[in-house]
């Protein structure tokens, strides 16, 4: 964990004092008021006329919808206020309790935040946390990591903290995962940089949505200031785990890419491969004959050049959507074949840089940078999520689950009408017939005026086969290409399906999840399969918004309890109980048959070939934060080795 808010960064005799005053200038006001109120603890600035109002859509409210006078006084004060705090006056309100923050929140969002919201609006200022005691057990341990991506660099900081000897295999040459192998043109993120962040170490960020090649080397910068690479063996591919009852540890068969292969063995397995892993390559008649180059997107070839030449891209995701803008001017036509509709929000913030004052704001007065970010988590997070409940009353469940998603409807439909005004044949082509966010909500970063290019075709339709240089839709519409690109995405129901997995007495986890229906206890733990920590599982992403990162820190959080936990009572195993697994299966299925995800008619990444959800969360971010601060123990069942070497299974209560 950083250190808390109240600390100062930046010595008042270094600080640049003209920069730091052009950041308060283009300040955001809302974040700017919530500073001044714990700065000065007068209430007035959580009161008319300083309340801020509500802004359209995804805009950061920068104004606080405020008159421009109001907005000057603001600014001053918070000018003379920072300067204060930066030369010795200590915060009046250094530590508001939950349920003061979560009002701070609410003023800030115009909105109502519930007041158990205060929680992770806590732990999302970086107030330090309580130490935690580790046994000495822990020094004896060992672990292996799979996966060098966001999950693995999780699991590398937190298993240090924990004093666990550990390795990390990544079958690439170095640490990104997701971010390493995705180099297609356009690549970005649709998560705010302020939350796509470990909260142990924030970043400098040059945009407010930055493209790939920065968030990579935000990754990499991460594992080697935490010297993760020390721990870490690339272009190995973990092959097999299994679990060997005698030894009561994991054995994780490795190969190289000379085709070697090497056993090593560790008490704790931590899984990080994550679900954004095995490329989905569509079935298409006569793609393999092709005569021109196919390429998945998150396979890209490095140095690929597609001057001048005809390019198909199949899919319109979160892939196609980037790189169809990014190449359109390049390429001497682009065929874009959406068989799907999608929902793309406005996204005014698309490549739009931080203002250096701005980023200078942040480094030197932490307590902005930490509300800003709490404004950003709510908007882009939980401030969506109690509309998509389905309204088992509602009128109109052909094109919305309740009245307030009819309204999003309605706000989405109006955009996309203004972005295609020029070319009004074009919109039902486009314009989804299912509710808002029953598929992942995209931003649209140019795809829509993408369409009006005279060299940019759209084929709303499958694309059935290839023959030769020939792409024929399922309609019978024919063109021609020289490259297709396959924006189709990834097997995300298939978790862990990159490697074989075998737990106590020789249980393979694919027989016992089949292909597409895996589940775990907070994502996290599987019965039979002890001591096998699984980051980014079954139901931990987030489909109404929100951060990837948060996420797995706090599944990671969790993970580090139940270790904690294990060798306190000084057990070698650890695995939750079966009837504990099963109810919270149990549990996540009957939230999502409520919610959007599941309404009948649709179609998602997130569901399994039954139509269970296995890729995203039904939770709000602050519910399943407070699901992993702490295991109950009578949920586990922690065992050790006798005298003999034979494991003696005792349940915790």
């Amino acid at each position: 964990m950083t250190q808390p808010i109240t600390d100062r960064p930046i010595a008042a005799d270094r600080i640049d004092w003209p920069l730091l005053e052009s950041g308060v200038e283009q300040a955001n006001i809302p974040a700017l008021l919530m500073l001044l109120h714990q700065m000065t603890g007068e209430e007035k600035w959580l009161e008319d006329p300083y309340r801020p109002a509500r802004a359209p859509g995804l805009d950061d409210n920068d104004s606080g919808q405020l008159p421009e006078d109001i907005q000057r006084e603001v600014r001053e004060a918070a000018r003379l206020a920072i300067k204060a705090w930066l030369t010795g006056t200590p915060l009046a309100l250094p530590r508001p309790d939950n349920a003061h923050l979560a009002r701070m929140l609410s003023v800030a969002m115009t909105e109502h935040v519930p007041e158990e919201y205060g929680d992770i609006v806590a732990a999302g200022m970086l107030y330090a946390p309580t130490p935690r005691a580790i046994p000495p057990l822990l020094k004896t341990k060992s672990a292996i990591v799979i996966g060098g991506g966001i999950s693995g660099i999780c699991a590398g900081i937190e298993l240090q903290r924990l004093g666990i000897d550990y390795v990390l295999f990544e079958k690439n040459e170095d640490f990104g995962g997701t971010w390493f192998e995705n180099r297609y043109p356009g690549c970005g993120v649709d998560t705010p940089s302020l939350t796509y962040t470990f909260s142990c170490r924030p970043n400098d960020w040059s945009k407010y949505f930055p493209l790939r090649d920065e968030i990579e080397n935000y990754l990499l910068e991460t594992a080697r200031e935490y010297g993760l690479a020390a721990h870490a063996q690339f272009n190995s591919k973990v092959e097999s785990a299994r679990w060997i009852d005698d030894a009561q540890q994991w054995e994780v068969v490795v190969s190289k890419p000379d085709g070697s292969t090497a056993a090593h063995r560790a008490d704790y397995l931590f899984s990080a491969v994550g679900i954004l892993n095995i490329p989905q390559y569509p079935s298409i008649e006569g793609l393999d004959g092709f005569k021109g180059e196919v390429i998945h997107t998150s396979r890209w070839p490095q140095g690929a050049d597609l001057s001048g030449k005809r390019v198909a891209v199949i899919g319109n995701g979160a892939s196609g959507m980037q790189v169809a803008p990014a190449i359109a001017d390049e390429v001497r036509s682009l065929t874009l074949f959406a068989r799907s509709k999608q929902w793309a929000a406005p996204f005014p913030q698309f490549r739009k840089s931080v203002p250096d004052g701005v980023r200078y704001l942040m480094q030197a007065v932490p307590l902005y940078r930490a509300w800003l970010e709490q404004r950003l988590s709510w908007t882009f997070n939980d401030r969506v999520h109690g509309t998509l409940r389905r309204d088992p009353d509602w009128p109109h469940p052909e094109r919305a689950v309740n009245a307030i998603n009819d309204g999003h409807r309605r706000h989405f439909t109006r955009y996309v009408e203004e972005q295609l005004a020029e070319r009004p044949d074009l919109i039902a082509d486009v314009l989804p017939d299912y509710p808002p966010f029953a598929k992942r909500m995209l931003l649209d970063n140019g795809w829509y005026r993408t369409l009006l290019k005279p060299n940019v075709r759209l084929i709303p339709e499958h694309l059935a086969r290839v023959e030769g240089n020939r792409l024929i839709s399922s309609s019978g519409i024919e063109v021609e290409a020289d490259v297709i690109i396959l924006a189709t995405g990834f097997q995300t129901t298939r978790v862990l399906g990159s490697y074989e997995v075998i737990g106590r007495n020789g249980a393979l986890l694919r027989d016992i999840w089949g292909e597409d229906d895996a589940a775990a206890y907070l994502g996290t733990l599987v019965p039979g399969f002890p001591n096998l920590f699984i980051l980014l599982g079954p139901n931990v992403g987030s489909g109404h918004g929100g951060s990837m990162i948060r996420n797995i820190e706090n599944q990671m959080h969790f993970a580090g309890e139940v270790v904690l936990a294990s060798a306190a009572r000084g057990a070698d195993t650890v695995e939750v109980k079966d009837e504990v697994y099963q109810d919270y299966r149990r549990q996540i299925d009957e939230a999502h048959e409520k919610l959007v995800w599941t309404h009948p008619g649709t179609e998602n990444w997130y569901r399994n070939a039954k139509g269970r959800v296995i890729a995203i969360t039904p939770w709000r971010n602050d519910a399943f934060w407070r699901m992993t601060r702490s295991p109950n123990a009578d949920d586990l069942a922690f065992g050790r080795q006798d005298s003999e070497g034979l494991n003696a299974r005792a349940e915790a209560g």
